[in-house]
């Protein structure tokens, strides 16, 4: 075997992560036929897929949702994000440990938890992702119609998430947690992938790269793979306005929510993160390494619970 070729096991991936090991791709094709259209050997002579076609990546991940999470129907408009499935998945594995942690090392699965995920986008993945693994409960919230009423659909059109996840419309496109959480909800766990490009010139700038990186070619105007439309990727200010602003208004919400969280893409963010989180009084802060083939990233966690009132939440909502 050529000491060239990629292990088979992929070990920065979560331990509970179904692809860890390289994919099945005779399993996925019988789950997706159209996605044998899209692999052919690479440069080790091994089959794979073209990672920087769009089309392909996008009949991958419905390949993987299908073989792996029983998800029968994955559709929404191509000009939105197309997110890899295992790294997504490992944000929610992570949190599930946060909560385990937390819950004196048991495990909390089933509606015992209510999950927000801030964006749930036109893909819904992430309320799939801890609705299949861990049977959660899930409110979804996004800025766009289009977004929540194609979630809507792929909801409905499953029966494993029907009754589970509950989409809703941000009216307000300043806000994150306002006219989301109502005043006498509790969530246990708030999660978000912050759009982390400040204009489009940067957005583009990065697809570049990264379809460079995947393919070995310089491409002017690449197609978008793991892109999606503006408010997906991009926002005033980028990834650090976004999340600063999340921190801060998380703060009128303390009582409402045991764990805030959310990606952090930019190691050079964290510094101000941090501040603004000290700044407003955040109790606790946790930040969870988390990587993927050659990207590294971090989850950073909040709560502003007390030692006590944690206690009181774990005895009303989580107790056997």
């Amino acid at each position: 075997m050529s000491s060239e070729k990629k292990p088979q096991e992929k070990a920065r991936l979560h331990s509970r992560n179904k692809n860890r090991e390289r994919y099945d791709l005779e399993a996925l094709i019988i789950a997706i036929p159209e996605l044998g259209n899209h692999v052919k050997p690479n440069k080790f002579g091994v089959d794979s897929v073209d990672f920087s076609n769009p089309v392909a990546v996008k009949f991958l991940n419905k390949a993987l949702l299908h073989h792996y999470y029983g998800i029968t129907y994955w559709e929404f408009p191509d000009e939105n994000l197309c997110p890899p499935i295992p790294g997504r998945a490992d944000y929610i594995h992570y949190m599930a440990d946060l909560l385990t942690e937390t819950n004196f090392g048991r495990m909390l699965e089933g509606n015992k938890i209510t999950c927000l995920d801030i964006g749930i986008g036109a893909n819904c993945i992430y309320p799939i992702l801890g609705v299949t693994e861990y049977n959660w409960q899930f409110i979804g919230a996004d800025i766009d119609p289009k977004s929540v009423k194609s979630a809507k659909d792929i909801v409905e059109k499953n029966t494993s998430l029907k009754n589970k996840i509950e989409c809703r419309l941000q009216k307000n496109t300043s806000a994150v947690f306002h006219g989301i959480i109502d005043s006498d909800e509790k969530i246990d766990v708030s999660i978000c992938n912050p759009p982390f490009h400040a204009s489009a010139e940067e957005a583009q700038k990065g697809t570049r790269r990264k379809v460079q990186n995947l393919s070995g070619e310089k491409v002017k105007t690449p197609e978008l793979n793991f892109a999606g439309i503006s408010n997906e990727l991009i926002c005033d200010g980028g990834e650090y306005k976004f999340i600063t602003t999340m921190v801060r208004e998380s703060k009128k919400f303390a009582k409402n929510c045991f764990w805030f969280s959310t990606l952090v893409s930019k190691q050079s963010n964290l510094k101000g993160i941090y501040k603004t989180l000290d700044a407003i009084g955040a109790i606790t802060v946790k930040t969870i390494p988390m990587g993927t083939g050659n990207k590294s990233t971090r989850i950073v966690a909040w709560t502003f619970l007390s030692k006590q009132e944690q206690k009181e939440w774990k005895l009303t909502r989580w107790k056997s």
